[in-house]
């Protein structure tokens, strides 16, 4: 891997301590990584930067040069990365979060105003959909999960958790009737999702064993927030997150029902991020906002 500025780094402390085995012993390395790091930005420059004889080293012409024009850039990266994820600074920069759009509605518009009161110099950039996406092909920050977690190497902060309901509107209810038990689900259209696995089966608990029932319809869609506005619309009996019904249920604009045989599972929510050693304190100030502020309706 091409590390120029490490290279720019050990010249310095080659310069500065006149010696290989002194600059290995300030930065931690073994005198032979340093002699390889010389030789690479020598080859790298095309010239000799540092004169070697068995009993001194000094730099060349051309290494005085080089030392004078790279050691102000080597400081002012220094004080670059010295700025950033510093405790006492305020957060700064863009923000880029990507959220399935049943929480970035429910859960996240609410209460992003009062993050931008608080971090003004934060720009949030929040991008809504239910596709799973890749945060660095995205250059997303924060990525919003909910549901079980692939193995994806990146750090998770689990935000909470969310109990699953039944639902349907009261305009349906009446209209086909109410089941009063699972098995009478295969009379009715239930409303199902593409992007998820195991999808034609809902669970259940039915004389104190977790049963598995098969649903069936005519109606698939690409987001939690389709299905329920397939749902308020009449179309038919979905299964979604407390949260993202729960200003539904609160509005009468739909009802649960099966409530007798609700197995209690939840899905958990968490908000994924790439971690490093010294986090972006616009970051950082965002996963303490969500732990202190964020309320799952319905949870």
């Amino acid at each position: 891997m091409d590390n120029r500025f490490g290279d720019m780094q050990i010249f310095l402390a080659v310069a500065q301590n006149g010696s290989f085995a002194g600059a290995a012993r300030e930065l931690r390395l073994t005198p032979s990584a340093v002699s390889r790091a010389i030789a690479r930005l020598e080859a790298r420059l095309g010239t000799q930067l540092v004169s070697r004889t068995t009993r001194a080293l000094a730099l060349t012409a051309e290494g005085e040069v080089y030392r004078a024009r790279v050691a102000g850039l080597v400081a002012e990266i220094d004080e670059v990365e010295r700025g950033f994820g510093h405790e006492d600074e305020a957060p700064r920069g863009p923000l880029r979060i990507n959220s399935s759009v049943p929480f970035g509605t429910q859960c996240l518009l609410p209460i992003l105003p009062r993050f931008q009161l608080r971090h003004p110099g934060v720009t949030v950039n929040l991008a809504l959909a239910d596709t799973l996406v890749d945060l660095v092909e995205e250059r997303a920050d924060i990525a919003i999960r909910i549901g079980p977690l692939r193995d994806t190497g990146l750090k998770a902060k689990k935000l909470g958790r969310s109990a699953m309901a039944v639902v349907a509107s009261p305009g349906y209810l009446q209209e086909r009737g109410e089941p009063r038990h699972p098995r009478e689900l295969a009379a009715h259209p239930c409303l199902q999702f593409s992007f998820r696995r195991s999808i034609d089966t809902w669970p259940f608990r039915i004389d104190g064993a977790l049963v598995q029932r098969p649903i069936e319809g005519a109606f698939l869609g690409n987001s939690g927030e389709v299905v329920r506005m397939m749902a308020v619309a009449g179309g038919g009996i979905a299964r979604l997150g407390r949260f993202h019904v729960a200003a539904d249920l609160a509005a009468g604009r739909l009802v649960e029902i099966l409530q007798d045989c609700n197995p209690g599972d939840y899905e958990d929510i968490h908000a994924l991020y790439v971690g490093h050693r010294r986090l972006a304190s616009r970051i950082r100030a965002f996963l303490d906002f969500l732990e202190a502020e964020l309320v799952l309706p319905g949870a």
